[in-house]
C-alpha cells in the first residue's frame, strides 16, 4: 500500500482490517469485487449502502422503479425531495458521496428473462432484493446460467429470510418455489428490511472476502417480533426444471 489512494484506503477501512483473519488481502479482495443489486428499496438499500461502507469497489444497481411517498418509511437512500425521481439517481446521490472510492453502475430498467444475462454481465455475486417473482425467477436463471451465487432476501411484517443459492451444492429459488405466490402489498417495518438487508450484505462480503458462506444450503429465518433467529436446512427439489440438469 504505497500510493496515497492506497493509503487512504487503508485508512478508511482500518478498523475492518484489523478484524481477525481479514487484513489487507482480503480488503483487496472486496475491492477487485463486482457485485450487481437488483433492486433498490427496503433490501436494496441497506445492501447498497453496506456494500458501498465496506469498500466492494464495482458495485451496479438496477431498479426500473422511482421514489413513492409510500416508499420513505425504510427506504433510506431516497429523500422526500427525490419523489418521482429514478430510484437508481435518487440512491447514487448518497452513496457516490459516501464513498467515492466505488465504481458505481446504474441501471433504470426492468429485469426479465430478456435482459438479464446482459444486465448481470461478468458480476462475481448477486443479491436479489426485489419485491416481485418474475425478476427472482429471472435472476435465478442468470445465475444458474453463469454458476454466479445468489444471495435472496425476502421480508414480510416482522419477518425477513436469506439464504445463498449455489446449486448444484444448493437448491435454487424455484426449489423452493415452484410456483410464483400471489403478487400483493407487502407489510414491512423499516427496522425489519434495514436488518434483513444487512445480513445479505453480510453474507455477499463474506463470499468475496474468501469465507466459508455461512448460509449456502441453508435459510435464516428472522422473527424480529419475539427477536428469534433460526436457520433452516433447505434442499434440492429432485427434477426441479430450472436446476435439475446440474
Amino acid at each position: 500500500m504505497q500510493t496515497k489512494q492506497n493509503h487512504i484506503d487503508f485508512e478508511r477501512y482500518r478498523r475492518q482490517i484489523l478484524i481477525d483473519g481479514w487484513g489487507a488481502e482480503t480488503q483487496d479482495k472486496l475491492r477487485n469485487s463486482k457485485v450487481f443489486i437488483a433492486g433498490v428499496g427496503g433490501l436494496g438499500c441497506p445492501v447498497a449502502l453496506n456494500l458501498t461502507s465496506a469498500g466492494i469497489g464495482n458495485i451496479t444497481i438496477c431498479d426500473a422503479d422511482t421514489v413513492d411517498v409510500s416508499n420513505l418509511n425504510r427506504q433510506f437512500l431516497h429523500a422526500e425531495k427525490n419523489i418521482g425521481v429514478d430510484k437508481t439517481t435518487s440512491a447514487l446521490q448518497i452513496l457516490s458521496g459516501f464513498n467515492s472510492g466505488i465504481n458505481f453502475t446504474t441501471i433504470s430498467e426492468k429485469i426479465t428473462t430478456d435482459n438479464v444475462d446482459e444486465l448481470v454481465a461478468d458480476a462475481d455475486i448477486i443479491l436479489d432484493c426485489l419485491d416481485n417473482f418474475a425478476g427472482r425467477y429471472a435472476l435465478n436463471q442468470c445465475a444458474i446460467r453463469k454458476q454466479i451465487p445468489l444471495v435472496h432476501g425476502a421480508v414480510w411484517g416482522m419477518e425477513g429470510r436469506v439464504t445463498l443459492f449455489t446449486p448444484p451444492t444448493t437448491p435454487c429459488l424455484a426449489c423452493l418455489f415452484p410456483v410464483s405466490p400471489v403478487q400483493e402489498e407487502i407489510p414491512v417495518l423499516g427496522v425489519v428490511t434495514c436488518a434483513t438487508g444487512s445480513l445479505q450484505a453480510m453474507e455477499a462480503i463474506l463470499f468475496l472476502g474468501g469465507s466459508r458462506p455461512s448460509l449456502s444450503g441453508e435459510m435464516l429465518i428472522m422473527d424480529y417480533s419475539a427477536m428469534r433467529f433460526q436457520t433452516l436446512e433447505i434442499s434440492r427439489t429432485p427434477g426441479c426444471p430450472v436446476c435439475g440438469h446440474l
